[in-house]
């Protein structure tokens, strides 16, 4: 059995996924704003599979895509973490962090916050190298995240090959953050 890598911050909880977290990943998954910059709104059974993958992915290797809680309350906002992406990406092999939030936890420092412990998690449990983040180009709030992140964008951009051909959204950018940067910026916490 794997140890499961449960982050916690001053406000959040990055943990594993709960039964009682699919109607509310469904919800923010069916919402058109927070799905601005995707192909489309999942439906509830595309949502509940991905919560399932995510759920197993931890399991198996104790890290992953973790559901997010609020410390106060316990209310599910969404997900935060590291992924091995699936697509064949041209900087491939790689660790990914991403996050997806519901609209009521928006412009309150919530995604930065859980992805700085998810970035701790990679860097100094996992031994690291790099971490990518990539989304696609018109994205300005996630890249305001990853510029917050101390992630470096690449001047280069890419056809992202799991969005259709004919979307606007097929155009994603890079950014990359290396341990040795990522410590320079990292007050000594370790």
């Amino acid at each position: 059995m794997v140890a499961l890598i449960e982050p916690e911050t001053a406000r959040l909880k990055l943990r594993q996924w709960r039964a009682t977290d699919r109607g509310p990943f469904a919800a923010l998954n069916a919402d058109p704003r927070v799905m601005e910059c995707f192909p489309a709104p999942l439906t509830r059974a595309a949502s509940d599979a991905m919560a399932d993958r995510c759920q197993t992915l931890i399991a198996e290797r104790g890290w992953g895509f973790w559901a997010v809680e609020e410390r106060a309350g316990g209310r599910f906002i969404g997900f935060v973490g590291l992924n091995i992406p699936s697509a064949d990406l041209p900087f491939s092999p790689c660790v990914e962090i991403g996050w997806r939030l519901a609209r009521p936890f928006w412009g309150q420092g919530l995604a930065t916050e859980a992805a700085t412990a998810a970035l701790h998690v990679g860097f100094e449990h996992l031994d690291l190298t790099g971490i990518v983040a990539f989304t696609a180009i018109g994205n300005a709030r996630s890249r305001a995240v990853m510029t917050r992140l101390g992630m470096e964008p690449s001047a280069d951009t890419f056809l992202h090959p799991a969005v259709p051909a004919d979307s606007p959204l097929r155009e994603h950018c890079l950014y990359r953050l290396s341990r040795e940067s990522w410590r320079a910026a990292t007050p000594v916490t370790r």
